[in-house]
């Protein structure tokens, strides 16, 4: 998966460059693609003085509706009832046979705990972050934050906005490899299928801006970048391809998997779009277990995930993932084992947020 936060994590140590962050001369030339503008409309808080500043500049208004024309009455005719309110004061027939509720769509995915494609507890609150410690042969490289942040309205719908941030520390930076990383996942609130993501990339080799959108009345995704090298300059892409309804991008990912249960000896699975390719995520429960770290021992459910490519195994690496054992299903530890040594993500800081 190339845009996965291992990819990323895995670039910084594979490096072995000594650097800052490239200086880009001209910050205009990674402007986001006008076609990306006129696609997606999105609306996000203003941010606080002090915090990071808004993704994108705030919709305009809707247009107002024009109140409808009052309904001209005759004399002595009996009052009439609109239609709706009618229907709101006379209680519907109740059916002869009750309807078994369908079944949350698609049909690979795990409906325990669900009521269609909500969850029936909301594992997201808002204010929630989680901050992880990230570590290679025991030293430590950099933080990697997940936040979630107040919603977000994507062309006029709700939608959660995920933020995931990577970014090395000052003297990892600067001996080995700089990383300031930003990726925001705009996620639907009713269907829980990624709308957006954005990303923003402060490296010591390249910078780039990133903008995809899942168009999933047409299912099609749209992805745009645009990036300066030291080696290639400035380069651009773009791409659109077919993708099957309710998959995810990888960014949504990491926080969609959080919504299931992850019982013992169960497999869950779902389907993520990434690079031009449809793949289906599977996982399943390893164990059981305290997981001891910097805020005490926390119970946590061990997963190991997997990629199928058209119906095949694609290797991702040896990755094993700590799951809150709750409600949450906080991401409590990522363990990656690379070329050489392994990559330990593991937290070291969480605020729960405000409960919805």
């Amino acid at each position: 998966m190339k845009y996965g936060l291992t990819a990323i994590f895995a670039g910084i140590f594979l490096s072995g460059c000594a650097s800052t962050f490239l200086k880009v001369e001209n910050p205009d030339v990674l402007r986001p693609d006008k076609e990306f503008e006129r696609a997606v409309v999105i609306e996000v808080p203003e941010a606080e003085p002090g915090t990071e500043e808004a993704l994108i500049a705030t919709a305009p208004p809707a247009a107002e509706e024009k109140p409808a024309a009052p309904a001209k009455t005759v004399k002595g005719a009996k009052k009439t009832v609109p239609a709706k309110a009618a229907a709101e004061k006379t209680p519907a027939k109740a059916s002869k046979k009750a309807v078994a509720p369908a079944r949350r769509e698609p049909d690979l995915e795990d409906d325990k705990g669900f009521q269609g494609r909500r969850p029936l507890k909301d594992p997201f609150w808002i204010g929630e972050t989680v901050v992880h410690d990230v570590s290679y042969f025991k030293v430590s490289a950099g933080s990697l934050t997940m936040r979630v942040d107040p919603f977000a309205q994507v062309n006029g719908k709700k939608a959660y906005n995920l933020v995931t941030h990577i970014k090395t520390y000052d003297t990892f930076s600067k001996l080995v490899y700089g990383v300031d990383d930003k990726v925001v996942a705009l996620l639907d609130f009713e269907q829980l299928i990624p709308r957006v993501f954005t990303m923003t990339v402060k490296e010591s080799n390249q910078a780039r801006e990133v903008r995809s959108f899942f168009d999933f009345e047409k299912n099609e995704a749209n992805f745009w970048e645009k990036k300066i090298t030291k080696k290639n300059g400035v380069e651009e892409k773009k791409m659109k391809w077919e993708i099957l309804p309710y998959s995810q991008n990888v960014f949504s990912a990491a926080f969609y998997m959080r919504l299931f249960a992850w019982e013992d000896g169960k497999e869950y699975a779902f389907r993520v779009a990434d690079d031009g390719e449809n793949l289906v995520f599977k996982g399943k429960t390893l164990r059981r277990e305290v997981l001891n770290t910097d805020l005490g021992p926390i119970k946590a459910v061990v997963v190991k995930p997997e990629i199928i490519l058209k119906g095949n195994f694609k290797p991702i690496g040896d990755i094993l993932i700590w799951l809150s054992d709750d409600d949450r299903k906080h991401i409590l530890r990522i363990e990656s084992k690379i070329k050489i040594g392994t990559l330990v993500s593991e937290i070291v800081e969480l605020k729960p947020g405000k409960a919805p």
